[in-house]
């Protein structure tokens, strides 16, 4: 299982990181994650199944990177390997990167706590190379905000929104929304003289924001931060919580990118993540109270806009 670290081919020189182990779910998802990592002229250390990578990790002596590459959702054994990730993470035993669909963008984002595991969601070549390449730089600290985002926040974000042509396919399911029931919250305390937003004013302004891709390119208009905060308001007037798929879902944007401005934000102190009492495996994110508040004075402000 080991000869990848001793075993050397003849004449080639191994100076430099350490290999890259990869777990995935199926032999697929194994096959795609080591086709990137090749790529980008990196060795490998093994390739294991989900049920076998803890049990990989505590006989490996170092590591450039973790990646795990997943298809659906792996239960109990999953969830055993994504705390060893994080927590090893947490203490800089080695970077990681986890790419998946959406469907497990709840479940992943439950447990992957530390900014410094890069979370692709369905992320193309270009997105996964990145990922890839930050892990190995160490750009992926805990320090800083997000993967990708270390340089110049919010604007680097933008910018790799924009690069990315797969708005569209996002936006496509903006009409059917997430699967799950609604799931209620409570009503928000009002403090001192907190602004009343009125319901209809925010769906005519999320309405007026989607007609505009009828008549223009959608990549004009990715603006990620203000259609989440646009949706938990939302969300906080019908009192609904919104989970992370939802969010990244209203944010229009591909689902890694909408990872890391949640990511962004809540760091900030713009949102904050709440557990789910009754769901281990999934997460809310709401507005903090002050965010609440100026999002109310904003709309108080503002009157009746007839598009925003």
């Amino acid at each position: 299982m080991d000869g990848a670290l001793t075993q050397p081919e003849p004449d080639v020189s191994y100076v430099g990181p350490p290999p890259i182990l990869i777990a995935g779910d199926s032999e697929a998802a194994r096959h795609r994650a080591a086709a990137t990592i090749r790529a980008a002229g990196l060795r490998i250390a093994d390739q294991v199944p989900v049920s076998e990578a803890v049990a990989r990790i505590d006989r490996q002596i170092s590591s450039g990177a973790i990646w795990l590459e997943l298809d659906g959702d792996g239960g109990a054994q999953l969830d055993h390997l994504l705390d060893r990730l994080n927590g090893d993470v947490s203490v800089g035993r080695y970077p990681a990167v986890v790419a998946a669909p959406l469907a497990l963008v709840d479940a992943l984002s439950a447990r992957l706590s530390d900014p410094a595991i890069a979370l692709l969601i369905d992320g193309d070549e270009t997105e996964r190379a990145a990922a890839l390449a930050i892990a190995m730089s160490g750009a992926a600290h805990a320090s800083h905000v997000g993967d990708v985002a270390s340089d110049n926040g919010a604007a680097r974000l933008r910018q790799l929104s924009d690069e990315v042509a797969r708005i569209a396919a996002t936006l496509a399911r903006l009409s059917t929304g997430p699967q799950a029931s609604p799931v209620k919250a409570a009503p928000v305390e009002n403090i001192g003289d907190t602004p009343t937003i009125d319901p209809e004013t925010v769906r005519a302004i999320i309405r007026a924001r989607r007609l505009r891709t009828r008549f223009f390119d959608a990549e004009l208009f990715a603006d990620p931060a203000w259609d989440m905060l646009l949706d938990l308001v939302q969300a906080e007037i019908d009192q609904l919580r919104v989970p992370v798929s939802s969010l990244c879902i209203a944010a229009a944007v591909p689902a890694t990118t909408a990872l890391r401005w949640i990511k962004t934000m809540t760091d900030s102190g713009l949102f904050v993540r709440r557990a789910d009492p009754h769901d281990g495996r999934r997460v809310f994110v709401e507005m903090s109270q002050d965010t609440s508040l100026a999002m109310r004075r904003y709309f108080a402000e503002i009157g009746q806009p007839r598009a925003v």
